[in-house]
């Protein structure tokens, strides 16, 4: 099969990916075999391929916002079979038995792996997960339209939850890529009024056709104090910057697996009872939970469509800020 391979992080423009022909994984019991169709391009790949995050194995297949059918399944799989449509999230297996897991809190499994990190993802044309950690895609989104919310759309909706916003409340998004246009549909209709901070003038135009109620760059002050935050960007400079506008007793939830030093700054800030807490990968219980709102509510998706072979362009578009949504790669029928 063909595949993206990082064999050395390098820094973006350069090409830290090579488009080979590697052998198509085997499965094992209990695994499926995936064909496929879409991966979103994410941030994390970016600070994956660029060294950012502490690399368990080279070389690696990045892709963890994946979305195929079943080419194969391997034994004691029950829950899928050959031709279903299926998506493959970030969370790519867990123990089952640490203290974590045990207490409906495996995003932080002390053995956990990851899609793209520890196992090959899906920058190539096949892919390998266990059927337990593989997801049955409802309609009506198309492939291309459904990657999206694999990744930034369940970590979204995982800080969405994280940052204690209320039906009727105001929310802060900070960064209005891949996650934030997808988050912003949930929060609207949970009845939230919705802030977004963003330098992109095309980024903040989005952000006003999917409903935010203003729109600015983080150094200004919005119409109202916020009771609810998230900081998408991995800009530790952003974090004083959003509680000199949050109410006592609000949250901000940092969404990122990366960001820059978190600048020195008065405890006065902090004061009050707000709460700045971390968001770490995501559970089962919220992929479910988004893809059953994504039919619900009927969330949409915008996408740039990239061939496998353009990796490396799709993750210098993401990195220079040149996207409206989401970077995609679509598979050659």
């Amino acid at each position: 099969m063909l595949a993206q391979v990082l064999h050395a992080p390098k820094p973006i423009p350069q090409q830290p990916l090579q488009l080979c022909e590697v052998p198509t994984p085997k499965i094992d019991r209990g695994q499926i075999l995936v064909r496929v169709r879409a991966c979103g391009v994410c941030r994390t790949d970016l600070h994956t391929v660029e060294g950012e995050l502490d690399l368990p194995r080279l070389p690696l297949i990045p892709g963890h916002q994946v979305v195929g059918v079943v080419a194969a399944v391997g034994e004691d799989v029950r829950d899928f079979r050959e031709g279903d449509r299926v998506g493959v999230v970030w969370l790519y297996r867990t123990c089952g038995a640490c203290r974590y897991c045990r207490h409906g809190r495996e995003n932080l499994c002390e053995r956990g792996e990851f899609t793209g990190l520890h196992a090959d993802g899906g920058y190539a044309e096949y892919m390998v997960v266990d059927a337990a950690f593989a997801y049955p895609l409802p309609g009506p989104l198309r492939d291309s339209e459904m990657a999206p919310l694999l990744c930034g759309g369940v970590i979204g909706y995982r800080a969405l939850r994280l940052s204690e916003v209320r039906p009727g409340e105001t929310l802060g998004l900070y960064g209005f890529g891949n996650s934030a246009h997808v988050t912003i549909q949930v929060a609207r209709h949970w009845g939230c009024q919705v802030f977004v901070f963003t330098r992109s003038p095309d980024h903040q135009a989005h952000a006003r056709e999917l409903g935010a109620a203003w729109v600015g760059r983080a150094e200004e002050t919005p119409p109202e104090p916020l009771d609810a935050a998230i900081i998408f960007a991995p800009a530790g400079e952003l974090v004083p910057q959003a509680l000199r506008v949050l109410r006592p007793g609000g949250t901000i939830a940092l969404a990122g697996i990366h960001m820059s030093p978190l600048p020195a700054m008065p405890y006065r800030l902090l004061y009050g009872e707000r709460t700045l807490r971390s968001v770490a990968n995501s559970t089962r219980q919220d992929a479910r939970e988004l893809l059953a709102l994504a039919t619900t509510i009927g969330i949409r998706t915008e996408v740039t469509p990239f061939p496998l072979a353009a990796a490396n362009e799709a993750l210098t578009a993401l990195k220079e800020s040149r996207l409206r949504g989401d970077a995609v790669l679509v598979m050659e029928a």
